[in-house]
């Protein structure tokens, strides 16, 4: 392994770890498929998507990377780009490798394909030049979740309409499951009691209660929206919030447990899977 392919797999491994986001990955993809489908199985397309998926979430972690070098430097000075560990220019080298792939791998599915995974890159990029030129976006957390948030929209339109070919009703109350299961995960993760002047937490904006019920309260409309697609009433998906939501309202946790957050997600994806495979 070259040196510079070297330093990119050490940035990988720290901030990209495989067994957490390709995981992640892998499973949006398959749990979209499966709630879109009445009949469905995986596919090769499956693995094209998945993949391009995967590769997506990458090119979106290293151009956050350089996005939040400012921050980083103040709060996580041991992060690799501001150690030295990598460079900005490795970094981008593998951008623009990254970009070729997923336009590579999706132009075996349709030119469709190829359009939407082109469009989650592009608002990656849109969404860095607003950020640094504008402050309000870049430092107001929740316009910037507004503004930034579109491009995970972007990512479950894509498996979407590249697996039906078009769009039908559908399509909104299968991305709205997506987007309340991701944002209970991304709330939980930026939810504590107290946090360090500066640092990015919902809880330093909305307070700490409000936060942790806007936390449930996504775990819920995502449940919500399961048992209306699949018109089961598989509400035991509920057990890992409300056991968070309740130690860390009580106070007895400082941050809002994040094993229980994680378990949601894999827990709700996990159960599309097998509903689609029914």
């Amino acid at each position: 392994m070259t040196a510079p392919a070297s330093r990119l797999w050490g940035f990988v491994l720290v901030r990209f770890r495989p067994h957490i986001y390709v995981t992640y990955g892998v499973l949006w993809s398959l749990a979209l498929e499966a709630v879109a489908s009445d009949h469905w199985r995986p596919s090769p397309a499956t693995a094209v998507r998945a993949t391009s998926v995967v590769l997506s979430l990458l090119f979106l972690r290293v151009l956050d990377e350089q996005k939040d070098l400012g921050y980083d430097r103040a709060h996580h000075p041991d992060r690799p780009l501001v150690t030295g560990a990598i460079s900005v220019r490795e970094l981008r080298t593998a951008m623009v490798f990254l970009a070729l792939s997923v336009l590579a791998l999706n132009s075996l599915l349709s030119a469709l394909s190829v359009v939407l995974s082109l469009l989650v890159l592009g608002y990656g990029l849109v969404l860095a030049a607003v950020e640094r030129r504008s402050a309000a976006v870049r430092d107001d957390l929740l316009l910037n979740l507004a503004v930034s948030y579109p491009v995970q929209l972007l990512i479950s339109c894509y498996l979407y309409v590249s697996l039906t070919a078009g769009v039908d009703w559908r399509v909104v109350p299968v991305v709205v499951v997506f987007a309340c299961v991701f944002l209970h995960f991304e709330f939980a993760r930026k939810t504590r009691w107290h946090g360090v002047p500066g640092e990015r937490l919902y809880s330093a904006v909305l307070g700490p209660a409000l936060s942790g019920t806007v936390t449930l309260c996504w775990a819920v409309a995502a449940v919500a929206f399961i048992v209306a697609l699949t018109t089961t009433w598989f509400v035991v998906l509920l057990v890992p919030p409300v056991l968070a939501a309740r130690r860390f309202l009580a106070g007895a946790s400082e941050c809002w447990p994040l094993r229980p957050a994680m378990a949601f997600v894999l827990f709700s994806y996990l159960f599309l899977i097998a509903y689609g495979l029914r």
